[in-house]
Parts: C-alpha cells; structure tokens; sequence
C-alpha cells in the first residue's frame, strides 16, 4: 500500500512515497468482508430475480388451459354435462371439498354433510343442494371413497372431478368452484374440522348483506327479481377468537413463523381479514365468478389472492366465528411456512407490477 510523505524544506515542497504493508490479519479480514458483501448483493439481486421470473412465468396461471372437468355416473359410466360458474344456478347450495390423500378423514366429513343437507332438504322442498370432491391427484383410496358416495346419493348430488396430479388446495378448489351449480358456494376442507351446520352462519350474513345492496341498488327494481346469485359477496369463517388459546400451546417456533406469515399477509394483501387460512369460506355464485376465473395460486396461500381480489373488486367480504377443531392428518408443516412466503412475494410483484392482469 502507498502512503505520500509532504515535506518542506525552504518553502519547497516535496512530495515522496513510500510502501506501508498493511498487517497481513488486517488485509485478510478486509478480503472476508468485500468477499460477504459481494456474496450478499449476488443472493440479493438473484432472489429479486426469481421473484420477478416466478411472477411473470404464471402471469397466465388464471387461464388454465388444461382439460375440461368430465362427470362420470359410476352406475351407468355415462358422462354427465359439467355446467361452468358463468351458467345460471340450478341449485341452490354447492359445497366444494378439495381432497388430497384424504381415504381416512374423507368419509366422516362427508357423512356429516350429507345428513345436514338431507335433513334440510327434508324439512325444506326449494332446498336443493349438491357436493363436490374434487380428488387432487390422490395416490390413496380416495377417488373410491368420493364414488362410493356418489352411488349412494346419485350423480345429481354427489359429483367427483379427478385432477390426475396434485396441483394444490387452490387448483383443486378453483376448479370446483368453476364446475358447480349452486347460488351460493362453500368451500370447506375433508377433514371436517369446522362443523358444517356453521354454514347458515355464513350464508345467513350474505343473505342481509344481499338485501341490503339490493336495497340500495335501483329502486324501481321489484323483489321479485332479486336472487343472490347475481350480487357478489363473500363470508369467510374464522378462527381469530381462538387465537390466544393457539398461541398458548403451539411451540414458540410455530407462533414466531405464524407471525412473521401474518406480517407478509398484512402488506401482501391489506388489513381488514384476521383469519385469512381458515378453509371454511362461502362466496355468491357473481362473486366466485370474478374471483375464480382470476386466481392464479394454486396451493397454500391461495386464499390471501381471494383477500387481495375481493378488494380490488370491492366484493364486500364478512368475516364470521366458526366452531373449529384439531384433527389429526393435516397436511400443513414447518416447510409449508416459506413456500407461502414465497408466494406470497411473486403474488405481491406480480400484481404490483401489473404482469397480473385481472379480468372483470
């Protein structure tokens, strides 16, 4: 290294340089450093990356270009016409269940809410209803299991649509979502972990919020011609109340990454939702439409798009206490926690930037 000596001697300067050797621990920890920072900029600029390919690789994901969702009678073999979300409603509750390697869980749920929605059609002649298994690519029982109810209960109440593969909770809930035929659409999980009958909780606060947009709407419009399919709202179940019980007996490493999760939903998607996983979520057949026909995450984080495009929409959304319970099974773990950080950052980019256009 080089130093410069300045000397005067009579109003004359001069200039001499001389090598000064930095201390050899000195250099070597000054090469570490560069060496971190240049490592640390590289992984920064690569992640920054990534993030950018990810999002702008499925900036089509809502077209879903794969093949048609088929019906199958499993008596006569014949295939059933498979309506689509932009048809008129021909019944009047859709429950969709997404269901992946789910032989063992699948049945008690299902059990469960065939008995509710016989015992209300029973009670109620305008009550028709239908189910929906959609089987995500299971490697188990499952897909006999969902027909062995579809010969029990008739093809007219009981469908199964085969994804083949496993393509994720979302995938599997968005295409059941865009295969049904009810007015108004539920989504609940296999494992039956939020009591089905929590359902009128939901669709009775749609039914007020309905009326009263109606309402509000053209005054010249008659009664007559209100139906709740055509006005979007959703409701989602919720088990925010239950929280600080979950936080007393979860690990502290769990609550730490569950609040971490929270933090990226919140700038992700935006206040207003608590609970934005719980899997227990009823939409009107206007708003599925919008919504399915534009989400694009196809696993985990699914649901903190739906929060993202109901406020983009303005779809007013109404967040309601459910009865909730642990059941043994579950699919989520430790690793589930990055990848939906992870794609909740490409989500984020990919509509911030505009790669992600949105249909009306």
């Amino acid at each position: 290294m080089l130093t410069y000596f300045i000397h005067n001697k009579g109003n004359i300067y001069t200039i001499t340089a001389a090598t000064c050797t930095a201390p050899e621990g000195m250099e070597s920890l000054w090469t570490m450093v560069d060496l971190f920072v240049m490592l640390f900029l590289v992984a920064v600029v690569g992640f920054a990356s990534a993030i950018v390919f990810e999002a702008y690789r499925r900036r089509n994901n809502h077209e879903h270009v794969e093949g048609a969702a088929i019906f199958e009678d499993p008596n006569s073999l014949k295939q059933v016409p498979c309506p689509h979300i932009v048809d008129p409603a021909t019944k009047y509750m859709s429950l969709i269940i997404p269901a992946f390697n789910e032989e063992h869980r699948l049945p008690a749920a299902l059990d469960e809410a065939m008995n509710y929605l016989q015992q209300r059609a029973s009670k109620d002649p305008s009550f028709s209803y239908e189910v929906l298994i959609i089987d995500d690519g299971s490697s188990d029982g499952t897909k006999r299991v969902a027909f062995d109810f579809v010969r029990k209960y008739t093809v007219d109440n009981v469908r199964v649509i085969l994804l083949g593969k496993n393509h994720g909770k979302g995938e599997a809930i968005r295409k059941g979502m865009l295969h049904s035929r009810g007015e108004l659409l539920l989504m609940l999980d296999a494992d039956g972990a939020t009591k089905v009958t929590d359902l009128e909780k939901l669709e009775n606060r749609i039914q007020a919020v309905a009326k009263q947009e109606f309402k509000s709407g053209d005054s010249a419009t008659s009664d007559s011609s209100f139906r709740i399919s055509d006005i979007p709202i959703a409701a989602f179940g919720s088990r925010a109340h239950l929280e600080e019980k979950a936080l007393a007996t979860r690990k502290w490493y769990r609550n730490f990454l569950m609040k971490g999760f929270h933090l990226v939903v919140l700038l992700a998607a935006g206040p207003g939702i608590r609970d934005t996983q719980c899997g227990f979520k009823m939409f009107t057949r206007a708003a599925a439409r919008k919504l399915f026909t534009n989400v694009r995450l196809r696993r985990w984080c699914f649901d903190v798009e739906l929060v993202y495009l109901c406020k983009w929409f303005g779809i007013p959304v109404a967040e309601i206490s459910v009865n909730w319970s642990e059941i043994p099974g579950s699919k989520v773990n430790l690793l589930s926690i990055p990848n939906m950080l992870w794609e909740l950052l490409f989500m984020s980019m990919g509509y911030r930037s505009g790669m992600w256009k949105i249909s009306a």
